[in-house]
């Protein structure tokens, strides 16, 4: 494998490995009905403001949220919304692998 493929392929892990997570899953659908700020997110997640902090950090550096200041407040955006088409891709190769096993139990 060439140098520069690599680092392609490691930036990519980087950023699967931001999403790896159900409650970072479920903050990117959130901010993909747009900005909120970090007391919204807290609420709607029904966790601590450190641990949804630093949950928007870990995809904060990862490139997949930019925030804004405003205040004493936080507001959070996603910065490719595109990637929410990625999620579709991964729900198709969950309907695809169900239609499988259940073709292997009938």
């Amino acid at each position: 494998m060439k140098p520069n493929d690599l680092h392609k392929l490691q930036a990519r892990a980087r950023v699967l490995k931001a999403m790896a997570h159900p409650t970072r899953l479920h903050i990117l659908n959130v901010l993909a009905g747009g900005e909120c700020c970090v007391c919204e997110l807290t609420e709607d997640i029904d966790a601590d403001l450190s641990t949804v902090s630093k949950h928007l950090s870990v995809l904060k550096n990862a490139g997949l949220v930019k925030d804004e200041k405003r205040g004493l407040q936080v507001f959070y955006t996603l910065c490719c919304p595109c990637i929410l088409d990625f999620m579709g891709c991964v729900e198709n190769v969950l309907r695809s692998n169900a239609a499988q096993q259940k073709n292997l139990v009938s």
